[in-house]
């Protein structure tokens, strides 16, 4: 297995949409104008976005907030990502979907990237939209903490 994680991403106007919301990718190989594969570092953040719709509207909207994996590393499975990520987030249902979406523009406002959030932010997030309550918003202060405690390898 590579340390490389891998996300498959289709886009079929008006019937399928695969993205990537955030996240930093080492490489990305387009396959045709539909078509493309992004590669990402082991221990890196990034958010996939997935949309369906058939004839009688959307059947699908999913938001997975990953870490990608290295070798020997214990992942969760997900479509179009080989091999896998440890899952921070993962939600379905327009509603929750666009609502983790204000929370990842909340943080970009912030000027912070949210692949470099606290990964505990995301499960915060989760917990919280699947029992219907408020999340706490992210601030610098509490990126601040993350970034001390990550540089004292806690």
């Amino acid at each position: 297995m590579s340390d490389l994680t891998t996300v498959e991403l289709l886009w079929l106007k008006g019937r399928i949409e695969n993205r990537i919301r955030f996240g930093q990718p080492v490489s990305e190989k387009i396959i045709d104008g539909q078509r493309r594969v992004l590669s990402f570092a082991s221990g890196s953040i990034f958010a996939f976005v997935r949309w369906t719709s058939n004839d009688f509207g959307t059947v699908l909207s999913r938001v997975d907030i990953l870490r990608a994996v290295g070798a020997g590393q214990r992942y969760s499975t997900v479509p179009c990502v080989s091999p896998g990520g440890e899952s921070l987030l993962r939600l379905s249902g327009w509603q929750k979907v666009e609502r983790v979406l204000q929370f990842v523009d909340a943080v970009e406002a912030l000027d912070i990237n949210p692949a470099d959030a606290a990964p505990d932010y995301w499960h915060h997030v989760h917990n919280r939209l699947s029992v219907n309550e408020t999340p706490r918003p992210y601030t610098r202060a509490r990126h601040q903490a993350w970034l001390l405690r990550r540089r004292r390898g806690l």
